[in-house]
């Protein structure tokens, strides 16, 4: 009798069981085909996560989830343009335009780990989620680590390297204005791997895969219709410091494949920087994407030889990568130069003759150096900076030996060489001509005494 209640409790404690087990079948079930369901392995924990995005940030900036959950974040961008975020730049969320959410699931995370935006330059501006994996090992590149561009070693510049065979200089000569009142012209933007010293790449931001961009030259009253082409894998904009036009219409951001019209009319002489503008502008600016517009004073005298000269620097990523954003924010620049490449001009002289006249061009893209242009062996009998002539013959007989120009500023200055010979081109910030900031003018046959004549 005893045994046979034994027995009985036992059966009842054992469907007791089986029932609880099947209604925790059932919830977790449930729990599944609702989109909730628990990780197949670890903590069986999922941990859903709201990220917003803006320029140029991530909030929160770090999150904690504990080891062996799945992680799912519901992104939304509340920027200005197209972000997305990205476990180790690899698995989350396609592009989301501005006002737009995406889910990203990440899966069972096991360490520490970095999301981004994989917009070039948005995650070294900041935009970077901190995930931090509690009860798991530590991790190398969790929990606040390195966002600097690039973990890859930065290419390196050999400032005594020759071009390879049928290298070619950028063209310094400056054409005269064309004619006509109204000047048409588009610009294509895009992303292109460009040498910018001997055997260093970069890809560099451009507008019509050159560094400088085109130039462009007219006259006061002049009417400039200027159409942008977005070719490349990002937003571009385009700014003319000539215009006097309203920012958020005409230098507005312009998404891949799109191209919007900047017309603005001429008021004002002088040679004026354009730029992208596009955030970060420091990452654009310094990665190549600028160039100079003449705009004649009333009163130009005619010369024999006219030249532009962009100074700008390098900020060197990866070979073969971008410019390293963190460089730029610390104006820790690589090399300085000359129209985009490094000592171009002492690799391939300018060649004139004695006695010509000569106006130089000089603009300063930076985006942060200043400059001191001078050309050692003359003294500069004109100097025009900023719209207005800071020197001009006359029976004083005065003389420049530098045109100093902060970054975006701008101007020219006129000489003659008075004999055969080599004159270095530099800014007389002599840290900077070591640096790639130098160049030569050839004055008629010169006999080769270790620079190369042409």
């Amino acid at each position: 009798m005893f045994w046979a209640f034994v027995a009985a409790i036992g059966s009842a404690f054992a469907i007791l069981v089986a029932a609880i087990a099947a209604v925790a079948a059932v919830s977790l079930s449930d729990r599944d085909s609702a989109g909730g369901g628990a990780a197949t392995s670890g903590s069986g924990e999922t941990k859903t996560v709201a990220v917003a995005l803006s320029e140029f940030k991530v909030e929160p900036a770090s999150i904690e989830v504990a080891a062996g959950s799945e992680l799912i974040l519901q992104v939304t961008n509340n920027g200005t343009m197209p972000h997305d975020l990205k476990l180790d730049g690899q698995t989350g969320t396609d592009m989301i335009d501005p006002g737009g959410t995406a889910t990203a699931k990440l899966g069972v995370m096991e360490e520490s780990a970095q999301a981004w935006c994989t917009v070039p330059g948005h995650k070294e501006a900041g935009m970077v989620l901190d995930i931090k994996v509690t009860g798991a090992a530590p991790s190398d590149n969790g929990g606040g680590g390195d966002t600097a561009a690039g973990a890859d070693t930065a290419a390196t510049i050999d400032f005594q390297a020759e071009p390879a065979a049928g290298w070619q200089p950028y063209d310094p000569t400056l054409q005269p204005a064309p004619g006509g009142v109204e000047h048409q012209v588009t610009l294509h933007a895009g992303e292109t791997e460009i040498e910018v010293a001997p055997g260093v790449t970069q890809t560099m931001w451009t507008f019509e895969d050159s560094v400088p961009g085109p130039t462009l030259r007219g006259r006061i009253g002049d009417l400039f219709t200027i159409t942008l082409v977005n070719d490349g894998q990002m937003d571009h904009s385009i700014d003319f410091h000539a215009s006097e036009v309203a920012w958020n219409d005409e230098m507005r951001s312009i998404g891949p494949g799109e191209q919007l019209v900047y017309q603005f009319k001429a008021e004002h002489s002088g040679i004026f920087m354009y730029h992208c503008g596009t955030a970060p502008a420091l990452h654009h600016i310094g990665n190549g994407m600028y160039g100079a517009l003449v705009v004649d004073p009333p009163d130009l005298a005619p010369v024999d030889h006219e030249y532009l000269f962009v100074q700008s620097e390098l900020y060197l990523g990866p070979q073969g990568q971008p410019g390293d954003l963190t460089k730029m924010q610390d104006a820790d620049w690589d090399a300085v130069v000359f129209n985009g490449y490094v000592n171009q001009y002492s690799h391939a002289p300018i060649r004139v003759e004695p006695g010509q006249t000569i106006r130089a061009w000089v603009l300063d893209a930076g985006p942060s150096e200043n400059s001191s242009f001078h050309i050692v062996g003359t003294v500069f009998d004109t100097v025009y900076k900023e719209g207005e002539y800071l020197l001009r013959p006359g029976p004083n007989q005065g003389g420049s030996q530098a045109l100093d120009l902060q970054p975006a500023q701008g101007g020219f200055v006129e000489f003659t060489l008075a004999e055969n010979g080599l004159y270095p081109i530099v800014t007389h910030k002599f840290a900077n001509v070591g640096q790639g900031a130098l160049g030569l003018f050839q004055a008629g046959e010169v006999v080769q005494t270790g620079a190369a004549a042409h």
